[in-house]
């Protein structure tokens, strides 16, 4: 006999306004800018839009993962939630497909689309945390979780662990905290880590894909730190410019589906899904590897010996 799990992010929410209002009023002690009424709106609502969509759409999703179950490796028997161990291993192994999945949602513009709507406020600020999907049931990131069915976790303890790692991420969404502990930074994300990831500027575009364990992102070589020296900007690199909930949550589908739409051929039309975003087939935009490289190029170079090679004359990375 199955049992039944709360959700942790429904019990959670109390404790996120609460901890939004001390932030608010944080920011307006010490004169900071760091909340604008129609962002934080914007915010909110977008997460109310999320909550609804996971609603209609998690049954099926979860049907998908009970298939899935149905099939595999090992089995802890009818009292699953009673084998201790296999909690903190679901945990950590669901923090890994996590990471996957958000890399891919930063590398895949198909997955972009859906994850786009968590960028897109230009203020970086506990709301921000509630900027969360309202489209990710069409795309293929699921797929990263179901090798954690076949190998025997139960459905419900993976969404479990799933909401336990979004309640971590709330709050590493502020600039109040400066930086925690030097083995805390190491071992987990913290808002310092997790700023960088919210970055716009060239040096940090692409880092710190992590949900809870920071060793993923130094395993596989995505790790970047926050520079005292340089002021983060936040948003998404060609900005939004809107408070528009529906425009939030859908703009970046309009601007896939327009790339198809004109693109010479089934290969680019491929391409235009599963290549990173900025991707064109002719080169005229830029991806966050072009940029990177272009900054790259223009702060490493030793300009006393040879002349910095001109930003236009860079070709965009695919």
């Amino acid at each position: 006999m199955d049992i039944s799990l709360p959700s942790p992010t429904q019990v959670a929410v109390p404790l996120f306004i609460i901890a939004i209002l001390v932030e608010i009023w944080i920011a307006r002690t010490k004169a900071r800018d760091s909340y604008d009424p129609q962002d934080t709106f914007t915010s909110l609502m977008l997460g109310l839009g999320s909550t609804v969509a996971g609603g209609l759409v998690g049954g099926f999703y979860l049907a998908i993962a009970f298939i899935a179950y149905d099939f595999r490796v090992f089995d802890a028997g009818p009292q699953w939630w009673a084998v201790w161990w296999a909690w903190p291993l679901a945990f950590v192994l669901d923090d890994l497909a996590y990471y996957w999945k958000h890399r891919l949602g930063h590398r895949m513009r198909w997955m972009w689309a859906a994850h786009v709507i968590h960028h897109s406020s230009q203020h970086y600020n506990l709301s921000t945390a509630l900027r969360q999907t309202w489209t990710g049931f069409l795309t293929p990131g699921f797929i990263i979780s179901l090798p954690m069915f076949l190998l025997g976790f139960h459905p419900l303890m993976v969404a479990f662990c799933g909401g336990l790692n979004l309640v971590y991420q709330f709050w590493i969404h502020t600039e109040t905290i400066d930086k925690m502990p030097r083995w805390f930074e190491w071992a987990l994300n913290t808002p310092s880590h997790h700023r960088v990831h919210h970055a716009t500027n060239p040096r940090y575009l692409d880092s710190n894909y992590a949900g809870v364990f920071m060793f993923w992102d130094r395993m596989f070589g995505t790790f970047t730190p926050e520079t005292d020296g340089e002021e983060i900007r936040y948003g998404i690199v060609r900005q939004l410019g809107s408070f528009n909930v529906i425009w939030a949550a859908f703009h970046e589908w309009v601007g896939l589906a327009s790339d198809i739409a004109r693109a010479p051929s089934w290969k680019a039309r491929a391409n235009y899904l599963i290549k990173p975003p900025g991707w064109t087939h002719d080169n005229s935009r830029d991806t966050s590897d072009s940029l990177k490289a272009r900054w790259l190029t223009e702060n490493t170079h030793d300009k006393r010996t040879e002349p910095v090679t001109p930003a236009s004359t860079i070709t965009p990375a695919e």
